[in-house]
């Protein structure tokens, strides 16, 4: 709900007709995702409730954000190239502190030169490191990628297994990095907690858990299984592209009426679309091989220009 006009503005508006509480100027456009649906952010900080929200309430209100999120993001995908589970693993686990674009940039190279995981294990460090610097933290990622990959070959018969408990026991491999190979190469539903996921639900008020495992849990106890891949890519998308860390797109939010932390970023319609990242703000995205589906632009090779991340 807006804030009540002031006896002066009623005079000024005597006579026109009362736009609804909470509705944009009308010489301003509302904010527009991708999908065609358009944002519906709240102009006016809404007064908080006088009774705290009840645990089904948010229940119910974490739904619909789902619900809501699926509608903007019906392309929403893992953003790492992969082709086959090997891949994606690897991937997964070169992603850590770095972006996935940066990953993607490097990854052809990558399996240009090691393919497979007997490939990989029998790999000289230091030419590995060199393939990967780009990542960051090379000298730790080609032990975790040699270690793993040897372990898959002498283990697993060379292929990637398809249980959390055997996955967890691989180098380098956690928790999240487990549930993104099985959510996106196994079809085996997930909730992959980074920090994206975990900074978002805190301020969607869903969780005031801090650790990565615990957030999982409660989240989880919320949706339905078979939600837990999509909403996490759905969750990631979101806080990449409109609900950044330091400076929220309030205003360009299209689930701003259902968030409690509304007015922490910018409101200004205008001003908050310029904050878009990625599809939304018009640049390309972080996949070089993107799904059919999604609505930007590829991204450029290593060493390309790609415009603001």
């Amino acid at each position: 709900m807006g804030e009540q006009p002031s006896a002066k503005s009623n005079k000024a508006a005597k006579g026109a007709s009362a736009a609804p509480a909470g509705a944009a100027p009308a010489s301003k456009k509302p904010a527009s995702g991708t999908s065609g649906k358009p944002a519906s952010p709240a102009t006016a900080k809404r007064p908080k409730s006088a009774k705290p929200e009840s645990h089904l309430a948010m229940v119910r209100r974490a739904r619909r954000i789902n619900r809501e999120l699926a509608e903007v993001y019906p392309y929403a995908h893992p953003e790492l190239d992969f082709r086959n589970p090997f891949e994606l693993l690897v991937a997964t686990v070169l992603s850590a502190q770095t972006t996935d674009l940066r990953v993607n940039q490097t990854t052809p190279a990558l399996f240009a030169k090691y393919p497979t995981p007997e490939d990989m294990a029998a790999a000289v460090p230091e030419e590995l490191e060199a393939v990967i610097r780009p990542t960051g933290f090379f000298r730790a990622k080609a032990r975790s990628l040699i270690g793993l990959s040897t372990a898959l070959r002498d283990r697993y018969d060379g292929e990637v297994p398809g249980t959390l408990k055997d996955l967890v026991t691989l180098p380098g491999v956690g928790r999240k990095t487990a549930n993104v190979v099985l959510g996106n190469a196994f079809g085996v539903p997930g909730l992959t907690v980074d920090t994206h996921f975990g900074r978002l639900v805190r301020r969607w008020k869903w969780t005031d858990q801090e650790d990565p495992e615990k957030v999982e849990a409660e989240i989880a106890a919320i949706f339905p299984k078979s939600e837990w891949t999509m909403l996490s890519h759905r969750i990631i998308f979101h806080g990449r592209r409109v609900c950044h860390s330091r400076k929220p797109a309030c205003g360009a939010c299209a689930i701003a009426h259902l968030c409690p932390s509304y007015g922490e970023g910018e409101t200004d319609p205008e001003k908050a679309q310029k904050l878009l990242k990625y599809e939304m703000g018009g640049y390309p995205g972080q996949r070089l091989s993107p799904p059919p589906d999604y609505p930007g632009k590829p991204a450029p090779p290593l060493g390309t220009p790609a415009g603001p991340q």
